[in-house]
């Protein structure tokens, strides 16, 4: 069992599955995706680990125990997509008051307000207020607000919205560092391009179903479509297609895509008797975008699972 264990979540309005029958599990540690397109159900998921909304049917175990968000608020961070801080407030002041709601001392919220302030390099914001910030500085202040009481568990949501690439560059390296240190982190958003440079494992969900989830590289692996490019200088001779099928050609590249028997040895050892040149040979690996694009056209709804 990991730190998170999400067993048979249902949430209806109406007529409306927001989330229906969605299981799975996160283990302690994990930088973990959740991903799917606007609509899918992501917030009201996250919304149910943070016991703002009750499930109509199943139940969220964190840290081995039925979710008891009275007793269990100062083990997660929520940064929500939409800001939750007070407009008129000072900042260094909020922070500090946000982080004493969480359970730390008057002294232990400065303490790590400043240290906070300081690392994401916000000390000349202080005492600005809410209202004076653009909206990538007001995500900085989110996530600052979010960590700073050092939760188990932190739930980003969009975390990188607003953000030019410095700043986005400044978040990506915190939250690796706050995973090294033992913290596990649910990385929520529809961009997956993002999801595939952060992530350890996903679940992937849409129209409130679960789709698949497990290993980024496992679950890529699984729906890889054996294609290799070839990159060479020089001539290259017509080539036979006994091995591969030529999938793509331009100047200097060849796309190939291997037989169901056909080794990458046996390519290469075909290309070198040809005096090809070869100067890169890399598999081409589907990105998640293209994995859920071919669920949901061809397979709909349907559930897999791929352990690491």
């Amino acid at each position: 069992m990991g730190i998170l264990e999400l067993q048979h979540l249902k949430k209806y309005y109406t007529a409306h599955k927001a989330v229906d029958d969605i299981s799975f599990s996160i283990e302690e540690g994990t930088i973990f995706g959740l991903l799917g397109p606007n609509g899918a159900g992501k917030t009201t998921l996250l919304r149910m680990i943070t016991g703002i909304f009750h499930p109509d049917e199943g139940q969220v175990i964190l840290d081995g125990t039925p979710l008891d968000i009275e007793r269990d608020a100062a083990k997660i961070g929520y940064m929500p997509e939409e800001r939750g801080l007070y407009k008129k407030m000072k900042i260094g002041e909020q922070a500090v008051y946000l982080a004493q709601l969480k359970g730390l001392s008057a002294s232990e919220a400065m303490e790590s307000a400043k240290y906070w302030f300081s690392r994401l390099k916000m000390e000349s914001w202080w005492n600005k207020k809410l209202e004076d910030l653009s909206k990538g500085m007001g995500q900085k202040l989110q996530f600052v607000t979010t960590i700073m009481h050092n939760p188990q568990l932190i739930i980003l949501d969009e975390p990188f919205s607003g953000l030019d690439p410095v700043n986005a560059d400044l978040i990506k390296n915190e939250i690796f560092e706050l995973a090294k240190q033992g913290r596990t982190i649910i990385f929520s958003t529809h961009r997956m391009e993002q999801v595939e440079e952060i992530c350890d494992q996903i679940v992937l969900i849409n129209a409130g179903k679960k789709l698949l989830d497990g290993a980024v590289s496992k679950i890529k692996n699984d729906y890889k479509e054996h294609l290799w490019k070839l990159s060479y200088s020089g001539n290259i001779p017509i080539i036979k297609e006994d091995l591969f099928n030529l999938f793509a050609q331009k100047e200097g590249e060849l796309i190939l895509q291997l037989q169901a028997n056909t080794s990458t040895n046996d390519v290469l050892s075909y290309l070198i008797q040809l005096q090809v040149e070869i100067t890169g040979f890399t598999e081409i690996l589907p990105s998640l975008h293209d994995i859920f694009i071919h669920l949901v056209e061809h397979t709909g709804t349907v559930t897999r699972s791929f352990s690491k």
